[in-house]
């Protein structure tokens, strides 16, 4: 499957502001327009604004690429509203997803970081008194459903989506192979860790998603804001890449696959319980033979 991956390179002190948005949103709604990719992938938040919020002559020019059956997308923005609260999502374009709801294809972030993305218990106060209703954004459901695209011979793909360090957790992405008919066949991280600037987080986050492709034996699409933008192949090689802090698309082809790992099988029904009952075991005999040792010694 040939794909693109879009790096915005949007400071993170612009991304909101008046002067710099509008500039930055003509020059994503341009290249999406040009990607050649059966797979466009746009990095979270590349919209940073609400549809609603959007002139739908925008929005029109965003989506309108992805409705001729020959090409797909994956765009991070964020959805909902004041009444039914917010989501950090990611919107899926497809000549079929045009009648869904909403008009698209629909993941929506499950692992929330603390006051960045949703308020601990008790601090609510905090929130009203900033008046920051992007503040508090609601879990998506862990168990999601890959977005589905039908290459051009016939080829069905699910890609599954995670947003930021939710590729983190390899036990949670886990539960999405628990039914091999519908488990993912490449799995899709969009980021924005412009916040930590040019420091180490780029190439730590680049290693965590090289981990998860391996644990699945899925290829991993990264599309980010500042960096590491990247394809990485089933067994965790990064195979394509654009330099980081730089605005660019990367065009690259990437080899959907099937079948499950023991991680895949046992996370999927387990978790990390496994694990943990192990440790647990580990820890115990040992500390049992220190305590004999002791009881031992004359």
């Amino acid at each position: 499957m040939t794909v693109s991956l879009i790096q915005t390179d949007v400071a993170q002190d612009e991304k909101f502001s008046t002067l710099h948005l509008p500039q930055a949103m003509e020059w994503l709604a341009q290249a999406l327009q040009q990607t050649r990719g059966e797979l466009t992938i746009a990095p979270e938040t590349a919209i940073p604004l609400l549809p609603a919020q959007l002139d739908p002559a925008y929005w029109q020019r965003v989506a309108s690429p992805f409705r001729d059956g020959r090409r797909a997308a994956l765009i991070g923005l964020p959805l909902g509203s004041y009444e039914a609260g917010y989501t950090n999502s990611v919107a899926g374009l497809t000549l079929e997803s045009a009648a869904l709801p909403g008009g698209f294809y629909r993941y929506d972030k499950q692992h929330l970081v603390p006051f960045g993305e949703f308020v601990p218990y008790g601090f609510r106060w905090f929130v009203d008194m900033m008046n920051i209703p992007l503040g508090d954004f609601s879990r998506g459901p862990l168990a999601a459903p890959s977005f589905e695209m039908r290459q051009t011979e016939g080829t069905l793909q699910r890609i599954a989506p995670n947003i930021c360090y939710e590729d983190l957790f390899g036990e949670e992405l886990a539960v999405r192979f628990a039914d091999a008919a519908s488990a993912p066949t490449v799995l899709a991280n969009v980021s924005n860790i412009g916040w930590f600037g040019d420091t180490i987080a780029v190439a730590q986050h680049l290693n965590i998603s090289r981990m998860r492709a391996l644990e699945f034996e899925r290829p991993m699409l990264r599309a980010t804001n500042t960096g590491a933008t990247a394809v990485i192949d089933h067994r965790g090689r990064a195979a394509a890449s654009l330099p980081p802090f730089t605005r660019g698309v990367l065009e690259s082809e990437v080899q959907g696959r099937s079948g499950a790992t023991p991680f895949a099988r046992w996370a999927a029904t387990f978790g990390l319980w496994p694990l943990i009952a192990m440790a647990a075991v580990v820890t115990a005999s040992a500390a049992l033979r220190s305590r004999r040792r002791n009881n031992a010694a004359p």
